[in-house]
């Protein structure tokens, strides 16, 4: 196991790469990005090696719980993409690839949060 110091270090509302293999079942496989959205101070927190993030994926729709993301430099997704808020997963960090990709607006970023409300019913 890699030493927690070594372990990436988040920013909730940055893309980063993530190492999904191996999937189970109906989940993702390969590396694809996600979108952090824990808070900073578990993130950065040198005991807690793992992380909240939700999808990012090229494919998605017109519901209550996708938003829908331009591409662009600031965010560093290489095509108009969804983050899909019903997919919400605790990962380790090590999962985590390199460096962010980028990260979201603040106003994209309010849009998540509320998509998370919606799908978590809170």
């Amino acid at each position: 196991m890699t030493p927690l110091e070594a372990w990436p270090l988040p920013n909730r509302g940055e893309i980063w790469p993530v190492d999904w293999s191996p999937g189970r079942g109906s989940e993702q496989i390969g590396v694809r990005p996600a979108l952090i959205v824990q808070n900073d101070y578990g993130n950065h927190s040198p005991n807690y090696p793992n992380t909240i993030v939700v999808t990012v994926s090229s494919q998605g729709r017109d519901i209550p719980f996708h938003v829908f993301i331009r591409q662009s430099k600031t965010n560093g997704l290489d095509m108009d993409s969804y983050v899909k808020c019903e997919q919400i997963l605790t990962i380790s960090k090590a999962r985590l690839i390199g460096k962010p990709l980028g990260r979201l607006a603040d106003g994209e970023m309010v849009q998540v949060a509320e998509a998370l409300r919606r799908s978590l019913a809170i």
